[in-house]
């Protein structure tokens, strides 16, 4: 059985109890909202992990990290490299995003090296087969996706993200919206390209129920992809998006009485004043499923710096509601990322991350800050490092200063208001 079909017949598994012991609540009230369709754990029959998770409401913000193979850079050492630091720094989870090489050695090697769930968005490798064995990319069938998905659950995929809800119906809507960027998520584009060159309704949508019949069967999590997603914050809350979203909260009903776990994903680029809006319209319109945000990044003008774009909106959005920050790295829109920019991603989103659970967890998150506060009082340089979010990096600004009195920082040096204001009080 799935953990969701445990908790329907209010059974709480050992894996329940050990999430909920990570998460500082009771196995009892995981497994209600785990019931309830609220909360996923994402982990596959057949892939074992030393580090499950929970994803959803009244649980801390998990955050994903993406990495994998494109068609000018595929050396799978250089991404189990990056999964390595992108676990070591925090990541929650991976998604293996791979397009180039040996997909299955890719994801073969993913799955072994990670200690974190994995997920893929199984239609690039659907559209990698199709573009190998006939030489076009869309020239693939409803059976070519399932046994896609079969094969991947069967190797220990954890969640997929499955772009069920690009139809002719959101298709539609976004022909009358008019958008600036149009339609800018990949897998939604090689949809949308499928459904104009074959005249038919999207076979991820049509074939949902041998979907579902796939993810009960290894109780795989299914993401439910927005392919809609706005690509500029000028695109944001638009009615192409809100169609899509819409049939997604039908489609995740339908999972749920299935058995079959479900969280929903979205936007993207979102201004700063939307993004509380984007998060009650998902709660609502998917009957409080987890949300799983790429960002959103609040402002299109700052390429290099995306990480930042999208920590600042992941932070609001947390705190607002939203259960998994996908990260973006500093080479968003640029370039396949480097180790370098997945460690810089992923430490810009714990940020964004531990700074939602300040608002949504304050009891339990705020105990990490007054921790460190406690230390910097002290001027307890060595706790102030162990504590903090990097403490490679923590250690290397501070060996690199050479103040005049070992108890302060270069910055103030004897007039460091801390030391002053401690020596006022003792005299």
């Amino acid at each position: 059985m799935t953990q969701l079909e445990y908790a329907k017949k209010n059974i709480v598994t050992g894996l329940m109890r050990k999430v909920a012991r990570l998460e500082g609540v009771k196995p009892i009230q995981l497994m209600r909202l785990i019931r309830a369709g609220k909360v996923v754990i994402p982990l596959n029959i057949n892939h074992q992990i030393s580090k499950p998770c929970a994803i959803g409401s009244s649980l801390s913000t998990k955050i994903n990290a993406n990495l994998g193979t494109s068609t000018d850079e595929s050396s799978i050492p250089d991404e189990i490299e990056k999964l390595k630091v992108a676990i070591k720094h925090g990541a929650d989870a991976l998604m293996d995003l791979s397009v180039g090489g040996d997909l299955s050695k890719v994801r073969r090697e993913v799955l072994k090296f990670s200690s974190v769930p994995v997920g893929t968005v199984p239609v690039y490798e659907v559209a990698v087969r199709a573009q190998k064995k006939n030489n076009n990319f869309i020239e693939f069938s409803a059976e070519d996706i399932l046994e896609v998905l079969n094969d991947q659950a069967k190797q220990g995929v954890d969640f997929f993200t499955i772009h069920c809800g690009v139809t002719r119906e959101s298709l539609k809507a976004l022909k009358k919206q008019k958008r600036l960027m149009g339609l800018v998520s990949r897998g939604g584009a090689i949809i949308a390209n499928w459904i104009r060159y074959h005249k038919k309704e999207n076979p991820f949508y049509t074939h949902f129920e041998q979907i579902l019949d796939i993810a009960n069967k290894y109780d795989v999590t299914l993401s439910l992809g927005d392919g809609l997603r706005p690509g500029s914050i000028l695109d944001a809350t638009d009615k192409a998006q809100i169609t899509e979203l819409k049939i997604l909260g039908a489609l995740a009903k339908r999972a749920r009485a299935r058995g079959v776990q479900v969280m929903i994903e979205g936007p993207g680029h979102v201004p700063l004043d939307q993004i509380k809006k984007n998060i009650l319209l998902q709660k609502k319109y998917c009957h409080g499923a987890p949300f799983y945000v790429l960002g959103p990044l609040v402002t299109d003008v700052a390429p290099g710096y995306d990480h930042i774009t999208s920590a600042i909106g992941g932070s609001l959005a947390a705190s607002f509601g939203a259960d998994f920050l996908c990260y973006v790295t500093p080479a968003e829109h640029l370039r396949h990322p480097t180790v370098e920019d997945v460690r810089e991603g992923v430490i810009a989103s714990r940020i964004a991350a531990h700074a939602g659970d300040l608002v949504k967890r304050r009891s339990l998150a705020i105990g990490w800050d007054r921790d460190i506060s406690v230390a910097r009082k002290a001027r307890d340089w060595k706790k102030q490092i162990q504590l903090s979010i990097n403490p490679e990096k923590a250690k290397q600004y501070r060996l690199s200063s050479k103040p005049e009195l070992s108890d302060v920082c270069t910055m103030c040096g004897k007039y460091c208001s801390i030391k002053l204001m401690e020596d006022c009080s003792k005299k």
